[in-house]
């Protein structure tokens, strides 16, 4: 059965999340590689979200931005507020509480955040990766205090990055394409990296400002790092059921964005999703968005489409993708 085939049957009432162990990613064996990817394959077309565990990042980076977060949102507003991202062309920088609104018809979302893209640890005078970065094109910015914060940041987002690296030759064999298909297109993969502060939600169940409304991500996937022992992200099924993804130590959440949805003509789930904040505390968490190079087309493979499930989506660049959705998201 095909691909296209295979996801007309599925109907994406799931009640758990998949954790699928990523220690044999990278295995000289053909076949360990391939049935690990088909673990990924049923994960994305069945949810869209799965957890990995066995993914390489060192608890010692996770605690170590975790510890400059927290400082730096204990900050002054007025001085977070030096590096506004809208006062930069890029996006780049701190993002105020209800600053943004993902979900029409909500208040605003109950979060603040800081926005980095790709930097060398050892900053370059021409970085070519980050000049060909599309709508996020350009320098960080980084704020005086606390000293640290650079140095865990990067050194938190080289390690995601390489997590980013791993995924893209299985779910190449997932979709049934050469292992390295994803190699020419992610060059320069644009990869975001967003730190977020939610602050405890105590208005009525039905409030129309929660910590991120829901939405669907914009690139191919989302690496998340997600606080443990506090609940709050939520995935929606088909049955409009809200699904916690409950944390669960040591591992990271991947979920599916639209340029991935796009890519495989929805055979593969970009999965709707919301934070919503009851604890009674402070919650922190850290998306990093993985992409394609941004001038790469985004159009539906051929593996995907057939007569009975034809193109959903014309082509689009990467780039343009992303720019029109920030748009929509902050203005």
């Amino acid at each position: 059965m095909s691909l296209a085939e295979s996801a007309s049957v599925i109907d994406g009432a799931f009640q758990d999340i998949p954790v699928i162990d990523l220690s044999r990613a990278t295995s000289p064996d053909e076949s360990e590689r391939k049935a690990l990817a088909y673990q990924i394959r049923d994960a994305c077309m069945n949810v869209g979200f799965f957890y990995v565990k066995n993914h390489g990042i060192p608890p010692e980076r996770i605690d170590n931005i975790l510890k400059v977060n927290k400082e730096y949102f204990d900050l002054p507003t007025e001085e977070k507020l030096k590096l506004n991202h809208k006062t930069v062309s890029n996006f780049k920088g701190y993002t105020p509480l209800l600053d943004a609104n993902i979900e029409p018809g909500n208040a605003g979302d109950l979060h603040e955040g800081f926005q980095i893209g790709w930097e060398e640890l050892e900053a370059k005078a021409h970085d070519e990766k980050r000049a060909n970065d599309g709508a996020m094109a350009g320098a960080n910015v980084w704020p005086e205090r606390p000293e640290e914060f650079r140095e865990a940041m990067l050194k938190y987002y080289h390690a995601a990055i390489a997590v980013g690296r791993i995924l893209f030759p299985l779910f190449a064999l997932s979709l049934n394409l050469p292992e390295r298909y994803f190699d020419d297109k992610t060059k320069n993969s644009a990869a975001i990296m967003n730190t977020l502060h939610y602050p405890p939600q105590t208005g009525p169940a039905d409030d129309r400002i929660v910590g991120i409304g829901a939405h669907t991500d914009f690139e191919c996937f989302t690496i998340l790092w997600q606080q443990p022992g506090i609940q709050a992200l939520q995935v929606l099924n088909s049955q409009k059921q809200w699904i916690n993804a409950t944390p669960i130590d040591g591992t990271l959440v991947i979920n599916l964005g639209d340029q991935f949805a796009r890519w495989t003509n929805d055979v593969f789930k970009s999965t709707v999703h919301r934070a919503v904040n009851r604890n009674g505390i402070d919650r922190y968490s850290i998306p990093l968005f993985f992409g394609t190079d941004y001038d790469v087309n985004i159009e539906p493979i051929a593996s995907c489409v057939s007569a009975e499930r034809p193109a959903r989506y014309g082509s689009v660049t990467a780039g343009e993708y992303v720019n029109q959705r920030l748009k929509e998201m902050y203005y």
